[in-house]
């Protein structure tokens, strides 16, 4: 079966403009950052929105592509990079957010926001590398 270039090019789109709008938030000190609750909200929520389309993209293309569902959400990163769709280094990092992603949706009252400057300052372009990748394979 063949990949739905709407739905990745959707999906993309849904990733650019989460990451654009975070990285509007890069110009805040940590202290800004973390002192303003609608910062918070808007950084979790874009963040998460990020994520998910990632995971759409890479459940799409693994069921398409591979004829694979993986278990779990970390797993299907492993899944694209084991058929050579992306570098076992992006698929780390991107493991890792999708682990982060539970910690957004199911331990919410947990959530380290100082863990989330840091990843809006240093870990957004995995998942612009990622979205460049996917939209490549159309």
């Amino acid at each position: 079966m063949t990949l739905n270039a709407d739905l990745i090019r959707s999906r993309c789109t849904e990733i650019d403009e989460s990451l654009t709008r975070l990285e509007q938030l890069q110009h805040l000190t940590k202290d800004q950052f973390l002192s303003n609750q609608d910062t918070l909200d808007i950084s979790c929520y874009r963040l998460l929105i990020a994520i998910e389309a990632a995971l759409a993209l890479c459940f799409h293309v693994s069921a398409k592509r591979l004829k694979k569902t993986p278990e779990e959400y970390a797993g299907c990163f492993s899944l694209l990079h084991e058929a050579d769709i992306i570098s076992a280094d992006l698929c780390e990092r991107l493991q890792k957010m999708a682990r982060f992603r539970n910690l957004l949706i199911h331990v919410y009252w947990k959530i380290d926001y100082e863990q989330i400057y840091e990843i809006i300052h240093t870990r957004l372009k995995d998942l612009r590398d990622f979205s460049s990748v996917i939209i490549q394979l159309l």
